[in-house]
């Protein structure tokens, strides 16, 4: 008997339909939304980090197509047992997508650019520092609304239940929603009444008042990724790269945990999202230890030096955004930056992704998915609102420095 815990939930909407044969996806329109709007931080700060934006658009214009070809490519690479030809393995619009892969595609296709204008590696990937994670912030929206990326069955209270709808990827008939999983290898099965894995092997395997919607952590994981990103990392100048290293660690721990909550194919253990997100966020945690102990032992030396002489060959890179911070923040008013935002810029941006996820709570209170759809109205409020505010010239000072009385001779 399964005890219904699962309490999270609505009715999914796989398609929105046009008439009777033009129909779109919500998860395609949630990708759309999220690269243009993590876009459009990359044009944000870019000039900060001394980009121009006819570069950046040419950038951006590549690391598109990037995405669209890696997300696919990786995505076939990791389940190339499950297609039967060529033919099948293009059509995208089938569903199977990855977005590890369309980020590693992204840098592949656009780091060409990078290098013709003569722009650093970490220089961009910097910019992207917040644009990556305020686009995951949206793009998950639309998985959820499709009831996208279900896990393991569980009786957890923040399960995911069933509320009817067609699920992403899954057979629903008659109130029952059946997916093969790993070429048929394990079979999950949900109802209005709870969820069960078999294995073609072991039988039933685990059962539970509802699922864990991954889709659901990673929305939350990338929406305080972005507000820790934005409001601590991005707050003062730093070394190039720290920005995309915290980021690509942060995400890349929460998604190796969420990952054992999935039923995906493996290789040793783990999904091929876990190995790429293990080994890239291994690497940048090499890296920067790499760079504290050069940085400390720089600062030992310059101290024991005779008369102040500097005694290391350790010379730092420039900071980002050093012209600003030596200016104190003057420089172009029309585009703005994370550096140069005020406190109420940023509480404003920080209320705005907490009332996106209160529309997530009252799609589950109203059990519909129609708030979903609002949750991009506080999202895409933020680059509205800074692009608005950071537009705006300086205010003249409200009083002015007494004149100064003649001489009397």
């Amino acid at each position: 008997m399964v005890v219904t815990l699962g309490s999270i939930g609505w009715p999914v909407l796989d398609r929105v339909h046009f008439g009777g044969s033009f129909a779109i996806s919500p998860h395609g329109v949630g990708i759309a939304i999220g690269f243009l709007a993590g876009s459009w931080w990359v044009l944000r700060e870019g000039p900060k980090r001394g980009m121009r934006e006819e570069h950046l658009s040419s950038i951006l214009f590549w690391a598109l197509i990037g995405t669209i070809f890696g997300a696919r490519f990786f995505y076939v690479v990791g389940h190339y047992s499950e297609f039967n030809n060529f033919v099948d393995m293009l059509k995208i619009y089938n569903g199977g997508i990855s977005l590890l892969g369309g980020i590693a595609g992204a840098v592949a296709f656009a780091y060409p650019i990078m290098r013709r204008h003569r722009y650093r590696f970490l220089q961009v990937m910097d910019t992207a520092g917040l644009g990556l994670p305020f686009g995951i912030f949206i793009g998950r929206i639309g998985d959820l609304v499709i009831g996208d990326h279900l896990g393991k069955p569980t009786d957890v209270p923040w399960g995911f239940a069933y509320h009817g709808g067609n699920l992403s990827a899954f057979t629903c008939v008659n109130g029952v929603c059946r997916e093969d999983l790993v070429k048929g290898a394990q079979n999950l099965v949900i109802t209005r009444h709870g969820a069960r894995l078999f294995s073609q092997t072991q039988g039933l395997i685990g059962h539970g008042g509802g699922v864990h919607q991954t889709a659901l952590y990673d929305f939350l994981i990338a929406c305080t990724l972005f507000l820790f990103i934005y409001l601590v990392m991005a707050s003062r100048p730093r070394r190039e790269g720290v920005l995309i290293m915290t980021f690509a660690i942060c995400y890349g721990i929460g998604r190796l945990g969420t990952d054992f909550l999935r039923v995906d194919k493996r290789f040793f253990g783990l999904t091929g999202s876990q190995w790429s997100s293990a080994m890239v966020a291994a690497l940048c945690i090499l890296v920067l230890m790499r760079w504290a102990r050069q940085s400390k032992r720089g600062r030992t030396r310059i101290l024991a030096g005779p008369d102040g002489a500097r005694t290391t060959q350790f010379i730092p890179p420039p900071e980002p955004s050093a012209a600003l911070a030596t200016t104190g923040g003057a420089g172009p008013r029309d585009k703005g930056s994370a550096l140069q935002d005020t406190r109420r810029q940023k509480a404003v941006v920080a209320l705005l992704c907490l009332v996106a996820i209160a529309l997530v709570v009252v799609a589950w209170l109203v059990d519909s998915y129609l708030p979903l759809f609002f949750v991009w109205v506080p999202q895409l409020a933020i680059p509205a609102f800074l692009s608005r505010s950071s537009s705006r010239p300086p205010a003249r000072a409200m009083t002015a420095a007494p004149e100064r009385a003649p001489a009397v001779s």
